[in-house]
């Protein structure tokens, strides 16, 4: 198996983890907020939906709700992907992750963010089928990633861990909160 066909099926595998979540999870379990510190997705006045999110991050961290893990699975990938695949040439400038945070809103319920979700996906595994085995070693798409010290194979195994470890968040929430519920 090549390094690029297992970082596919990596990816596959932490797909298909979240995707237990992603069929049954439901708005009231997307915004249920488990302690009183707690980042969530929130509707502004005008309509949109916006994320909590500070940098640096606060001190204790705040616990998250689903909707908001959700978001930010959205977020980094959409994110991600425009860095390392939406431009042409290398990418010099420092990536501004509060910034790009603001300007991305979640969609405002489960279904639409299911679809986000699974139009990323469906983004990143394009852009994956194009890729050779070179290109993992190279720096040139992934400049705007770890100061620009880690290679394009980095990065994809970096949106792998990430997508598992969102995955096991909202799976750890939808427990906490259906745990004494009969």
């Amino acid at each position: 198996m090549s390094e690029l066909e297992r970082l596919r099926w990596q990816l596959d595998v932490s797909w298909s983890l979240l995707a237990l979540h992603l069929e049954r999870v439901t708005d009231e379990e997307a915004l249920w907020e488990p302690a009183s510190n707690c980042w969530s997705v929130r509707q502004k006045p005008d309509g949109t939906w916006v994320a909590d999110w500070a940098v640096p991050e606060p001190e204790p961290i705040p616990v998250l709700s689903v909707g908001w893990v959700m978001w930010h699975i959205g977020f980094w990938w959409s994110h991600a992907y425009t860095q390392c695949f939406g431009k042409s040439g290398a990418v010099t400038e420092k990536f501004d992750w509060s910034t790009a945070a603001a300007a991305t809103p979640w969609p405002g319920d489960v279904a639409s963010a299911v679809k986000w979700l699974n139009e990323c996906r469906d983004r990143w595994i394009g852009a994956l089928e194009s890729l050779s085995e070179t290109e993992l070693d190279s720096t040139e798409r992934s400049g705007w990633f770890a100061d620009g010290t880690l290679s394009l194979g980095h990065v994809l195994a970096w949106a792998n861990i990430e997508l598992m470890k969102n995955a096991a968040e909202i799976g750890s929430l939808r427990h906490l909160r259906n745990a004494d519920r009969g």
